[in-house]
């Protein structure tokens, strides 16, 4: 009889669940993001009266002190958030503070959000996906908060190449590490009807920042991990500028490219200046990238395009390495300039810092900014 029990309990647990994540719809937009305008979904409403004299450490843009009072007592938190062309349009991304992007495999790109400053209600972050090891120096940069769905290699696992075991580096380095499947619902959940067409099962994950953090805080990873230490005490700030005046920006600027050859249709990145906001609007696979919770295409203050040597598919997983510790070349988009850059990063947890063709560390306009990973030699097309 106790094994019928138990069978009426998992199944009668199973319905509820699987009702509410039918059910189950973003909230209403609340607070206002320092560049689309929209921004995080949630319980917490910012004062719109209150002015905005906080600067955000991570790229320098203006909140209140009402926000800055909730984020100080977080750390940042990286997201890997996919972009399968199935996938589209992703939640989360116009809430970020910082965004990467770089191939996962097949040409197909994936993101990392890091969210902390603009994160202030409850965001919204799908389609959630598996950890890449190139992604880890950066998390590692922030001591952040590490969420994703799995990733590429135990230490045990034999069919992984060594230098792609990212679940592997992540128990060695020790990440903070908020792998979803050591994560239950509702904090993330699969939701099968969050796009009006039907997607695969991997393309179906949906977390949520606030429950994220509520969680991290149990687990003794606020602004101070378990023995006490602050996020930022090794923290180094990027430099941050004010938009030049109009007479010192460009009068018109386009760039676009593709990680991978023979992938434009799907996955070419095309960046659009815009002079009336002085912000780069976002094209994915030649239509326009929108954030699925607020319906607003994609921008950005500030767009680095990092140049780094690919290597792989190394294992019979098609997994890749690209070499973003060390020293390279790339490209600043600001204020509808293009200028050639250097970047610096010592070591896997130092700040990847970017400097001009004298040598002197560049100052970014305030705002969200996008860094996108490419392998040496890829064609920008202005």
């Amino acid at each position: 009889m106790s094994i019928v029990g138990l069978a009426i309990y998992l199944i009668a647990t199973g319905l509820s669940f699987g009702v509410f994540a039918m059910v189950r719809t973003p909230g209403p937009s609340l607070v206002q993001s320092p560049v689309t305008g929209n921004g995080p979904q949630g319980h917490f409403v910012v004062d719109p009266s209150l002015p905005k004299t906080e600067i955000c450490p991570l790229n320098g843009a203006y909140f209140t002190k009402q926000e800055r009072e909730l984020w100080e007592k977080r750390r940042p938190l990286a997201v890997m958030i996919e972009n399968h062309a199935e996938s589209r349009p992703q939640s989360g991304l116009s809430s970020a503070d910082i965004v990467y992007e770089a191939v996962a495999e097949g040409g197909i790109t994936r993101f990392m959000g890091v969210f902390y400053c603009g994160a202030a209600g409850n965001v919204t972050v799908a389609p959630v996906r598996s950890a890449r090891i190139y992604f880890l120096p950066w998390v590692l940069e922030y001591d952040a908060l590490y969420n994703h769905v799995g990733g590429a290699g135990n230490c045990n696992d034999d069919t992984v190449d060594d230098r792609a075991k990212a679940l592997c580096q992540i128990e060695n380095w020790k990440v903070k590490d908020m792998d979803q499947f050591g994560i239950s619902f509702p904090t993330c959940y699969r939701n099968y009807d969050r796009l009006d067409h039907a997607v695969a099962t991997e393309h179906t994950m949906v977390c949520f920042t606030d429950k994220l953090y509520k969680l991290a805080s149990e687990r003794g990873w606020t602004n101070v991990d378990t023995k006490g230490i602050a996020w930022d005490k090794s923290f180094e700030q990027w430099k941050y500028k004010d938009d030049s005046p109009q007479s010192q920006r460009g009068s018109s600027f386009s760039g676009s490219f593709v990680a991978w050859k023979g992938y434009e249709r799907e996955y070419g990145v095309r960046w659009d200046w815009d002079p009336a906001t002085n912000t780069y609007i976002r094209f994915n696979g030649g239509v326009a990238h929108t954030d699925l919770e607020n319906k607003e295409q994609l921008r950005a203050k500030v767009v680095i395009v990092q140049l780094a040597k690919e290597t792989g598919p190394v294992d019979d997983h098609a997994h890749l390495l690209y070499e973003n510790i060390g020293s390279g070349t790339g490209f600043l988009w600001q204020d509808g300039r293009e200028s050639p850059i250097t970047w610096k990063k010592a070591t896997r947890t130092a700040r990847t810092k970017f400097y001009d063709a004298a040598g002197k560390e560049l100052s970014l306009n305030r705002g969200q900014i996008w860094i996108e990973l490419l392998p040496i030699g890829t064609l920008i097309k202005k």
